[in-house]
């Protein structure tokens, strides 16, 4: 029988929400958590431009199950897009493909935003992580291949002008939801516009739960040597669970749960459930809980709590 291979580092667990500077991608800010906690395993829950700064939410080791939640999240951009220069990525790394002289007025910008609001269609920038043929559509537009990708419905919850400092440039507010581009939506605002444009600079400043003001800039993360402060900038496993109900549950179902079996569950504790609950129907979704450290993902049905993701202590 094979002996399985330990895993190098420390079975940290928990999610960080860290505030990205920019000039690095999100894999190399995984890396310099991942080497400064000496952490086994750590993953991001959603990619942020080299060039954006804001909220790169960080998973630990078993959080690294709950990534998809973060991928779901509602998210919050600031951006401003400057006129008159586009480039091929939509950004200010990007080569200049068109200049224009054209400028648009706050009001212009403020009613076509409008027409942006709801499930709209968008295509992705080509400087993009999407897969085309097994390869990342990044490096296919760098190679300067031919290729185009199809539009996909996304969630715009809100997008309003919250500044204009001068005729060059408009500051955006947006809320949206999984798979929006800001760049696609400067690239399509510009073209509605009869414009040229690029974003000129970019802050994520919410994902889910985390927001701005409570992230931890990563220099100070690298500047801190004590292992008790760099462990108490982490959150629970469940942190990024948003809307889902918690259930309280004795050390003996945590044990339980944690060989895969269902537990029964009593009666006050399924109404406390439903009175949290969505009241969808079909989402039965809870998160077992045992002295505060969520023990189990799972849905609750015919009185049983039954574990579809189970969490390692």
């Amino acid at each position: 029988m094979a002996r399985q291979r330990k895993r190098k580092g420390d079975p940290i667990n928990g999610w960080l929400n860290l505030f990205k500077p920019v000039d690095i991608t999100s894999t190399q800010a995984v890396a310099i958590l991942k080497r400064k906690y000496n952490a086994q395993k750590v993953g991001h829950g959603g990619t942020l431009d080299p060039l954006a700064d804001g909220i790169l939410p960080i998973a630990f080791g078993e959080a690294t199950k709950t990534v998809q939640w973060a991928m779901d999240a509602r998210k919050e951009y600031v951006f401003t897009i400057r006129w008159g220069v586009s480039t091929e990525s939509q950004d200010a790394e990007g080569e200049v493909t068109a200049t224009s002289d054209a400028r648009p007025t706050r009001e212009q910008v403020e009613a076509l935003l409008a027409d942006y609001v709801g499930t709209i269609e968008q295509v992705p920038p080509k400087f993009s992580a999407i897969k085309v043929d097994g390869q990342r559509a990044y490096d296919l537009a760098r190679e300067g291949e031919s290729f185009e990708l199809t539009s996909r419905q996304v969630d715009v919850f809100e997008a309003s002008v919250i500044g204009m400092p001068d005729e060059d440039h408009t500051v955006i507010h947006v809320t949206s939801g999984k798979g929006f581009y800001v760049r696609a939506m400067a690239r399509d605002l510009a073209f509605d516009l009869g414009c040229e444009g690029h974003i000129s600079q970019l802050r994520r400043t919410r994902v889910g739960k985390f927001g701005a003001p409570a992230a931890i800039p990563l220099s100070r993360i690298e500047e801190t040597e004590d292992t008790e402060t760099l462990l108490s900038f982490l959150q629970p496993v469940h942190a990024m669970l948003e809307n889902v109900p918690e259930i309280e549950i004795t050390r003996e179902e945590a044990a339980s749960l944690r060989h895969g079996r269902s537990i029964v569950l009593l009666p006050y504790i399924i109404e406390q459930w439903k009175a949290e609950a969505s009241g969808d129907p079909d989402d039965r979704a809870a998160i077992a809980v045992c002295g505060g450290d969520a023990v189990a993902l799972g849905d609750i049905r015919a009185g049983q709590f039954e574990p579809s993701r189970v969490f390692v202590r």
